[in-house]
């Protein structure tokens, strides 16, 4: 994000009075129709299908590859390949059924065939943040998509995936960039809980145990302004980031009220409205995938206040070319900028209270 954008950004913000809901709006209750998918806008509608189109012409069709943006790089990463995938199901296609069903099929077998021995997701020799990510982000697709079509193959792998997760998670409750029962940190354990949370919600047996692990670990990373830091061993200030994660990772375990929940996102709306916050935040869409949805579970004012903002701010950065840049790779913006703004649509039980 260039300064100006930021700034852009921000004056939207402060105009809308977001604070002054933070700590009641749990005691409403609201109409559905105030979260329908009629906030998506005729333009929000039209950039939605631009990005779409663009992932659908980027993707490998053919040959070695098939179902990922490129053969090396973050093109050629389960995470963007999983998160891609996720964002033509959130307009409504499925596997096989829809106008992107058969990209959806590609992203598939493309996870499919780099499933490893033991269950492990991920590519030798792709860039990557931290191979965790990428089979975080890769086991919550197969998720939702064994969800739609109860395949045996996905299961299978599916299966595989999540007793990976649970055999590594480490002796804190956490996760890390390698599956091995070392470290933790609040990014990577937020990702796995969301893998957990799909898989369980698609029939396959998760450990109370090691929810209830999780669940320990993020709530003792937060911090006494309502923030989350980034380890527990070393402590840190909060971000934004990566404390709309830690409220997403309550809310995957159901956890949608209480003290944690309330002061997580009371810090996400006074520092939606921070300066400092944005212009020290590289991670931009990382973080509005996963406010999208604290704001969306939060849902009444909050919600409402939230997402034309996001919106309208996600319209203005949009290309020519119908993508969204982004220093990982455009396909990986694109795909997160598409699921934020269909996050109305409530097509994806990922994302569904």
């Amino acid at each position: 994000m260039t300064i100006s954008s930021r700034r852009q950004f921000l004056t939207a913000l402060a105009a809308a009075p977001l604070a002054a809901q933070a700590t009641n709006c749990w005691a409403q209750v609201e109409p559905e129709l105030s979260r329908s998918a009629d906030m998506i806008t005729p333009e929000a509608r039209t950039a939605i299908d631009s990005g779409l189109t663009y992932l659908a012409d980027r993707q490998i069709k053919e040959g070695r590859g098939r179902g990922a943006f490129g053969f090396d790089g973050y093109r050629a990463n389960t995470a963007v390949v999983a998160l891609s995938g996720m964002a033509f199901m959130s307009h409504g296609s499925s596997p096989g059924r829809g106008p992107y069903g058969q990209n959806i099929d590609y992203c598939i077998e493309y996870i499919l065939s780099n499933s490893q021995e033991g269950g492990f997701i991920a590519i030798p020799g792709a860039a990557t943040h931290g191979p965790m990510y990428g089979h975080g982000f890769a086991t919550l697709f197969l998720g939702e998509v064994y969800g739609m079509s109860s395949d045996s193959s996905v299961r299978e792998k599916l299966v595989e995936a999540v007793k990976l997760i649970v055999d590594t998670q480490n002796i804190d409750g956490g996760w890390r960039y390698e599956p091995v029962r070392q470290d933790a940190d609040i990014s990577v354990t937020v990702c796995q809980m969301m893998a957990l949370r799909a898989a369980r919600n698609a029939g396959i047996y998760v450990p109370n145990e090691t929810v209830d692990r999780c669940v320990d670990y993020v709530k003792r990373s937060q911090n006494p302004d309502g923030g989350f830091m980034y380890m527990l061993q070393s402590g840190g200030p909060s971000a934004f980031p990566r404390s709309a994660a830690g409220v997403v990772a309550m809310n995957s375990a159901g956890i949608y009220s209480g003290e944690e929940v309330e002061r997580g996102m009371q810090y996400l709306v006074e520092n939606l409205q921070n300066p400092r916050e944005i212009r020290s935040n590289s991670h931009f869409f990382y973080g509005q995938y996963y406010a999208s949805q604290a704001f969306w579970h939060a849902g009444g004012s909050l919600w409402r206040q939230y997402y034309p903002v996001v919106r309208e701010y996600l319209l203005s950065r949009q290309t020519a070319g119908g993508y969204w840049p982004d220093f990982i790779c455009p396909e990986y913006g694109t795909a997160m900028a598409c699921i934020v703004l269909q996050m109305p649509n409530n097509y994806l039980p990922i994302f569904q209270r």
